[in-house]
């Protein structure tokens, strides 16, 4: 794809993060998932509109497009976001396998406007006792059960 065609798309997703504040009905969050240059996917932060901490404007965008194409595999798909992806988002697009990110504003950006997820980069890198969130396993002898049975399942899909 030309430079053009990138800046088009990444327009596209800057243009959604700029009506969603307008409109007042989420973050300044836009994202767009492209496939074969032909656009799959576009939305904007839904965190606030849908009660969902998870409706991250690239979360939403990654479901609409598996919907769009009837897959879970968004591989050969390019994702534009407006900002570089939260940790959450940046784990869902590499679930998602899709091929390439292009981000507008950083993370440092979008912490001086108060969206500051490096606190979830530290506590990643602490042990799970020392985290600032209570972690315990729990009945992890029962939880295996599923485990071993996905093991020796023959209709399953792996991914």
């Amino acid at each position: 794809m030309e430079t053009t065609e990138h800046e088009k798309f990444m327009r596209m997703a800057i243009e959604l993060s700029e009506y969603n504040v307008k409109q007042a009905t989420g973050g300044p969050f836009g994202a767009v998932i492209i496939k074969d240059g032909m656009v799959v996917a576009r939305s904007a932060n839904k965190v606030v509109q849908q009660n969902d901490p998870t409706a991250h404007a690239e979360i939403s965008a990654i479901r609409l497009a598996c919907q769009e194409l009837g897959t879970h595999n968004l591989q050969g798909c390019i994702i534009y976001t407006s900002c570089e992806p939260c940790p959450m988002c940046l784990g869902a697009i590499y679930w998602a396998h899709i091929d390439t990110i292009y981000y507008g504003n950083d993370k440092t950006d979008a912490a001086a406007i108060g969206f500051d997820d490096h606190f979830i980069y530290q506590e990643l890198e602490r042990p799970l006792h020392q985290r600032m969130l209570q972690i315990v396993q729990l009945l992890r002898d029962e939880a295996q059960s599923a485990f071993e049975l996905w093991k020796i399942a023959e209709a399953k899909t792996d991914y």
